[in-house]
């Protein structure tokens, strides 16, 4: 009987963690609870920034234009899938940087060491919640965020209908699809000097007018309209620039459609899940009178649907080896610092990869996916070097 309750009470015993294995599992609890303290802090001041910025640039011009105040809310609940996109991938950097710093700099990682921590096995931590915010950040890209494009495109084409005046800023210049308006002076919807441009594949079309009446949609498919008094309209061949006609009219009536601020196809990538852009890239892909351009541009957007939720992984693993190779001396400081400044990089590389497939047409893969694979690289590198020291 005694010997059974030796071998019961050994069993038990051998079922209890260790000493060691519970100081492993309680610094690996303290590494992910300071982790993400440190990335929801920054993500908070990121989106803040984000959506005070959203509220200058269009809310308050809504409100000057004497929107609804109702849509104008609405506008600004519709935006935060996008300012949240946004915000996920620098914040993790920031956030990481930061707390990886601080940690090295409080000889924190140090005593994750004595206690048989290797440089692998902080990392994998770090990784592994970069990886779940990157999955959770997927999901606003994809889901929330073209369901939020589409309510908010919807509104705010509502909101020029019953207010034209939003679109038709004073002395300025605007670009509506294909055409160029250049306005002078608005005043209770009465718009002077107005000044039409629009080019076709043959002819050029420039309409002048002294005074203009903006008023709202009167036919389905019209977003606004223009009444023009004494417009002329000049109409040259571009062809033969000699050949050109002239009219003069003491009214003349200038519709814009919705279809000038949509696409031809009346599809926006922007406004679909990556299954449905991936669809429609196989049919244009299987249409030989497919434009090169246009199917480069929606590759484009299909390759942004994961470049940039995932990009919070390649930061997290930047993060990593930047805070352990020099976040020794004010580690804290020093996150914050080169966090923003790769984040600035971060994003003109972005804009400038997206300007080279719209106007150059380069392969889309590489120019939305090369700020990656860079920061993957360097991010490698670097690690090589930390293992090494």
């Amino acid at each position: 009987m005694i010997e059974k309750l030796k071998q019961i009470f050994n069993h038990i015993i051998s079922k209890i963690p260790q000493r060691k294995t519970l100081q492993k599992n309680i610094l690996i609890k303290y590494l992910y609870k300071e982790l993400f303290a440190y990335f929801f802090v920054c993500f908070l001041f990121l989106f803040v920034v984000f959506f005070a910025n959203q509220i200058l640039l269009i809310v308050e011009d809504l409100l000057a234009k004497r929107a609804p105040f109702k849509d104008v809310v609405k506008i600004m609940w519709y935006s935060l899938p996008a300012i949240i996109a946004q915000s996920t991938p620098f914040a993790t950097l920031v956030g990481f940087l930061m707390c990886l710093g601080r940690m090295a700099s409080d000889n924190e990682i140090l005593i994750f060491r004595a206690s048989g921590f290797g440089f692998h096995s902080i990392l994998r931590p770090v990784l592994i919640l970069g990886m779940v915010i990157s999955v959770v950040s997927f999901f606003v890209n994809d889901y929330l965020l073209p369901l939020s494009n589409k309510k908010y495109n919807k509104l705010y084409y509502s909101i020029i209908r019953s207010n034209p005046s939003v679109v038709i800023e004073p002395n300025s210049i605007k670009k509506i699809g294909n055409s160029h308006i250049v306005i002078g002076d608005v005043e209770n919807g009465v718009v002077s000097d107005l000044i039409f441009f629009e080019k076709s594949s043959n002819d050029e079309t420039i309409i002048v007018a002294e005074e203009s009446i903006l008023t709202g949609a009167k036919n389905e498919g019209v977003l606004l309209q223009l009444n023009m008094d004494n417009a002329i309209v000049t109409t040259i061949n571009r062809k033969n620039k000699r050949n050109y006609d002239v009219l003069q009219a003491e009214n003349t009536i200038l519709n814009i459609f919705d279809s000038t601020f949509s696409r031809k196809s009346g599809k926006n990538p922007r406004e679909m899940t990556f299954i449905d852009v991936r669809k429609e890239i196989k049919d244009m892909e299987a249409n030989e009178n497919t434009d090169g351009h246009r199917l480069n541009t929606w590759r484009m957007e299909y390759y942004k649907k994961f470049a940039n939720p995932f990009g919070s992984i390649f930061f997290a693993f930047l993060a990593f080896s930047i805070a352990f190779l020099f976040g020794k001396h004010n580690g804290l400081t020093m996150g914050l610092f080169v966090g923003i400044i790769i984040c600035v990089l971060y994003w003109a590389m972005q804009i400038s990869g997206q300007l080279l497939v719209n106007r150059i047409n380069l392969n889309a893969f590489v120019c939305i996916w090369f700020p990656n694979i860079l920061l993957a690289a360097v991010g490698g590198l670097l690690c090589i070097k930390l293992i090494r020291k």
